[in-house]
């Protein structure tokens, strides 16, 4: 399902990819006919994120993994040096390519895994599409390998001028690194006339950044995108993630401490009038990349989003399909149902991905979700509610 406000910019990635386009439509339907009427059972996932490792060369400020409360942090060396093996990716895509899923391949870093070039090869011989999430640090040092690939899709965090994207990056030079990078994968796809890997750039409006948005699309020019979006910053009050973590061990005795990433005791220091001006003013420019904000709020819920620590939209359904459409695959193998919450519903280790999706953990979620629409840390702790 694509709400009502994501249409527009939903239209415009399909101009340039029809064919994933279609078959997005296709899964979502599926699923959103699921989520009515399967009762906690669901059609095959749109997309599978594979954390290849929860490792990474940056300390990005804003990061719920690594920045200043970030939980990656506090784990272990033994947590942090697991990763799958070739031949445990292997047979997950070989479980899995039926359905035809998205791939993204995603960390921590996914360049420090030392075979993310193989895992690409063998994603994109079983005919899967693959997208890649990168801060582009070592970029440079694998574009032509990447294209060779044939990586459909990178996807690139970019916070500002070089200035303030090395200030948020937390290393000098964090910007010449990757624009480097992107100007050896633009000159390959000039000469070979190639169209793919299509690059888009996310920037996460932050303290650092929110008052100059316009210098960042000044600053995308240069790495050749097809999108700009501008995603605003997640942030959790601290108490609403306790609650949420006691409420969560109670219902389904696990605790998922990941949440933590995002909370914070006090309001972001953003003021959301200046980012609604400079809204209006990004619409005015002219460009030869697309720019969407999201999620794709109004101006009110803006105002709401970045003075309140809760929220509830006025204009999207407020309810979760995330569970219906994605699933994540943890460098110990464990799926879990969200990017932050390491709440684990299977092992591809153990077990097939295909036996896992609907086993009875994951109807047992779905079920709870169809009841109650979404957790109290939902709406401003996840990037995927918006989404479906």
């Amino acid at each position: 399902m694509i709400p009502k406000k994501n249409i527009l910019r939903a239209f415009k990635k399909s101009i340039k990819q029809p064919g994933y386009a279609f078959q997005n439509i296709s899964h979502r339907l599926k699923s959103g006919f699921s989520y009515h009427f399967e009762n906690g059972k669901s059609f095959w996932p749109e997309t599978i994120s594979i954390f290849l490792t929860y490792r990474c060369n940056l300390k990005c400020k804003m990061c719920g993994q690594w920045g200043e409360a970030g939980v990656f942090k506090q784990y272990s060396t033994s947590v942090l040096n697991q990763q799958l093996s070739l031949d445990e990716i292997k047979q997950l895509i070989d479980d899995v390519k039926f359905f035809k899923p998205n791939i993204t391949l995603f960390g921590g870093e996914p360049l420090i895994y030392p075979d993310f070039v193989e895992v690409i090869k063998i994603i994109k011989s079983a005919g899967l599409r693959c997208n890649l999430i990168t801060n582009g640090i070592l970029l440079a040092s694998y574009a032509e390998e990447l294209i060779n690939a044939r990586i459909d899709e990178i996807i690139f965090s970019l916070d500002g001028s070089e200035e303030v994207h090395d200030g948020i990056r937390g290393i000098k030079g964090a910007y010449k690194k990757a624009l480097e990078g992107f100007e050896t994968i633009h000159n390959i796809k000039s000469k070979f006339n190639l169209k793919k890997p299509l690059i888009n750039i996310n920037s996460t409006i932050f303290e650092n950044n929110y008052d100059t948005l316009i210098d960042t699309i000044e600053s995308s020019k240069i790495f050749f995108p097809d999108n700009l979006t501008f995603h605003h910053l997640l942030f959790l009050n601290t108490q609403t993630v306790n609650n949420f973590q006691k409420q969560f061990v109670t219902k389904f005795q696990s605790n998922p401490k990941d949440w933590q990433g995002f909370a914070n005791e006090t309001i972001p220091n953003i003021k959301p009038e200046i980012i609604i001006e400079q809204i209006k003013k990004i619409k005015r420019i002219k460009k030869n990349f697309d720019i969407s904000f999201y999620p794709n709020f109004d101006h009110d819920e803006i105002l709401e989003w970045y003075k309140k620590f809760t929220f509830k939209s006025h204009s999207y359904k407020n309810r979760c399909m995330s569970l219906w459409m994605t699933s994540y695959i943890f460098p110990d193998g464990s799926v879990r149902p969200y990017h932050s919450m390491n709440h684990e519903l299977g092992n591809i280790k153990a077990n097939k991905f295909t036996k896992i999706w609907n086993n009875d953990k994951y109807k047992t979620l779905r079920k709870y979700i169809i009841k109650k629409k979404s957790f109290n840390i939902c709406s401003k702790g996840c990037t995927e509610f918006f989404r479906y």
